[in-house]
């Protein structure tokens, strides 16, 4: 699984991307606690990021699985 970082949580993080290996699907909780352990940076953004799956956003009953695409999207202001 590809994780995608973006704007002030990729630089929170130290890289723009991970790949990770997950053996049956994840809950968006479960991808989080996976997440969060390997980056614990992402947990000062985690109630204002939104999951995208395959380049859709994501529910938080989505399951996310090995060979996904998943971007950590923060929040976008606009005029």
């Amino acid at each position: 699984m590809k994780i995608l970082y973006f704007a002030h949580v990729a630089k929170a993080v130290g890289r723009r991307e991970d790949e990770i290996r997950v053996a049956a699907p994840l809950s968006a909780d479960a991808l989080w606690e996976q997440l969060l352990t390997l980056r614990p940076a992402l947990a000062q953004y985690r109630s204002s990021i939104h999951l995208a799956r395959n380049s859709e956003y994501a529910g938080k009953d989505e399951q996310f699985a090995d060979g996904d695409e998943v971007a950590l999207l923060p929040p976008v202001s606009g005029g």
